[in-house]
């Protein structure tokens, strides 16, 4: 029998986000609203070996269900899901902020192993663009250190290949998550849907960008 996820839209002029709620980081994008949900269940599998990291198991045939439509903007057409919903607003505390913090660092796990077998020169897009890995990964790490002032934590980005200050800076994330109640620009639960996405967007990218 399908199992029924709650699914978050954020609607922009061009593009379309679907988000799974209870899944950081399960989120795709398309034109309108049936091509995102479409991209939802495409990439089912390969979150499936994301959670498989923090030993979940997402379930095997999902019937999706849009329980909250938001209007998205330029940064949604941008290809960005910048808007927060309801969901998000609820406090994530005790055996559910594990399980989101386990499959934030599940994507970041899945992001170090593809890093470290990956080419340093991707394929470029269909015009020609794209950054190469190392590029990629500051990117995503400079991005990490910017989401994190938004739940009030400060850190420096460290660099690609800095095994111990990535390390360092992840813990300093992962324990302001610790921070439900205070008054942060972003939820909680925002921020981990918005780290996993990122990292998951590049993950992926990467992937199917080897030469």
């Amino acid at each position: 029998m399908p199992t029924t996820l709650d699914v978050l839209l954020e609607e922009g002029d061009k593009r379309c986000f679907a988000r799974v709620l209870a899944w950081p980081g399960w989120c795709r994008s398309g034109r309108d609203e049936a091509s995102a949900v479409d991209a939802v269940l495409a990439y089912r599998d390969r979150y499936a070996l994301v959670a498989r990291r923090a030993r979940l198991r997402v379930p095997a045939t999902p019937h999706l269900t849009v329980v909250e439509r938001l209007a998205g903007s330029a940064s949604t057409d941008f290809g960005v899901p910048g808007a927060i919903g309801n969901f998000d607003r609820r406090a994530l505390r005790g055996k559910e902020r594990a399980r989101w913090v386990a499959l934030l660092e599940a994507a970041w796990s899945a992001l170090d192993d593809v890093a470290a077998s990956s080419a340093e020169s991707l394929r470029k897009g269909p015009r020609g663009g794209g950054r190469d890995r190392t590029k990629m990964i500051n990117h995503v790490l400079e991005a990490e250190a910017a989401y994190g002032r938004s739940i009030g934590v400060r850190i420096h980005a460290p660099a690609a290949g800095d095994t111990d200050g990535i390390s360092q800076a992840r813990q300093v994330l992962v324990e302001g998550l610790s921070r439900d109640g205070e008054e942060t620009k972003w939820p909680l639960r925002y921020f981990v849907h918005r780290a996993a996405w990122h990292v998951l967007d590049h993950a992926w990218e990467m992937e199917d960008r080897q030469p």
